[in-house]
């Protein structure tokens, strides 16, 4: 059986024959409300982060919540090189920092929809406010093979020049470290959500409606992500993940 998904989301699977082998395909949809988007930007070398990580782990699909792990590599020269952290995840932090208008980076950091939001601690994925609906795009992901296409309809009410962007998110979950030098050393940490390929793509007229596609690297077999955004990729419009059956 596949793996349950939320009710707004509709998961089909199919068999196709190639050859004497089969190849599986799976889609999924977007539903009638988007989820809630939540990138927490964290480093195995900062010792505030642990909470974090673990709080990060407790927000699930099934909840109507995209959760993304962004590990950043500014805390790697303290000792403990974080063997999650790119130049790419930490590139996106420093983005969003001018977007927002920030002074700084800094970890553990919570976006939320596109916003800093800083009274995470404790909270519920049941209050977590989801993507708004009139700005979201329809959205399908399809897989076959090592192959993953996005289909982003095109998006209605919008001026003619307005673009849109958007990002592949390849997901890792129950990922652990044991931690030998650092702030965290001694420690063995435990992560989920854990952005292992961030892969912005370009822009497109909004009014028209694009197209993605994604190869995964090989073997690879996790959860993947693709989040519609702004033409800056600031501000997340729409989200949606799929999980194939192994």
């Amino acid at each position: 059986m596949p793996t349950p998904l939320p009710r707004s989301v509709a998961l089909v699977s199919t068999l196709l024959a190639a050859g004497s082998a089969l190849a599986q395909t799976c889609e999924v949809r977007s539903g009638p409300k988007p989820p809630a988007v939540v990138e927490l930007y964290t480093s195995e070398g900062c010792s505030s982060c642990p909470p974090a990580d673990r709080w990060l782990s407790t927000l699930k699909t099934q909840d109507q919540v995209l959760a993304l792990s962004f590990h950043v590599n500014y805390w790697n020269h303290l000792g403990w090189r974080d063997p999650f952290a790119t130049p790419e995840t930490t590139a996106r932090q420093y983005r969003l920092k001018d977007a927002l208008r920030g002074k700084y980076v800094y970890t553990p950091q919570v976006v939320l929809n596109g916003r800093d939001h800083r009274d995470w601690h404790g909270q519920r994925a049941s209050s977590l406010a989801g993507l708004p609906v009139a700005t979201a795009p329809a959205l399908r992901l399809s897989r076959q093979g090592d192959v993953v296409t996005a289909q982003i309809a095109a998006a209605t009410g919008t001026e003619p020049r307005t673009e849109l962007a958007g990002y592949w998110a390849v997901l890792q979950d129950g990922l652990v470290s044991k931690v030998t030098r650092g702030e965290n050393a001694g420690e063995n940490l435990r992560h989920d959500h854990v952005v292992s390929l961030y892969q912005p793509v370009p822009p497109w007229a909004a009014a028209q409606g694009g197209s993605a596609r994604l190869t995964l690297p090989a073997g690879a077999t996790q959860r993947v992500a693709f989040v519609v955004t702004n033409a800056g990729l600031t501000q997340p419009l729409q989200a949606l993940v799929l999980q194939c059956p192994t």
